[in-house]
């Protein structure tokens, strides 16, 4: 009975206390040059004590808005720029805890994964590989991420 009573409060208090010490947190909004100079209705990354949200990033040129013709170059133009907001936020690609991959042709998963995979050094972040209908500005991949700073 009482180990039951104990895990029925840490159930219930720990979450309440991990959202405390985040409510707690000072929230910095980054924004990088390109977004601000496009007026872009969102922050490119969010960061709360030591946890890093990161908004959905392409593989677009932000001066043209327009993709590269190969898909190697769109997937390192993604990761280039998710490695700059991390940056940003003085955090490593090594950093990131969990991305979501958007690609409304699940035919490019090899390919992608192949850039993908040489941006990393330790560990990877656990990710979802998930197909999507057509993405702005007719990119091939849309990513977003979660890092925590260790």
């Amino acid at each position: 009975m009482t180990r039951v009573l104990l895990f029925a409060i840490s159930v219930c208090v720990l979450p309440v206390v991990a959202e405390a010490q985040n409510a707690a947190a000072p929230r910095k909004d980054i924004k990088l040059p390109a977004t601000v100079a496009r007026g872009l209705p969102f922050s490119d990354a969010v960061l709360v004590g030591d946890t890093l949200y990161i908004s959905g990033r392409g593989g677009v040129d932000m001066a043209t808005m327009k993709v590269p013709a190969a898909v190697k170059d769109e997937v390192k133009m993604l990761m280039e720029d998710f490695k700059n907001v991390l940056a940003q936020a003085g955090m490593a690609m090594d950093d990131l805890v969990s991305v979501t991959v958007y690609s409304p042709d699940l035919s490019l998963y090899a390919e992608f994964n192949e850039i993908y995979r040489s941006y990393f050094s330790k560990n990877l972040p656990a990710r979802a590989f998930i197909g999507s209908g057509p993405l702005l500005f007719g990119m091939r991949f849309e990513m977003q991420g979660v890092a925590v700073k260790r």
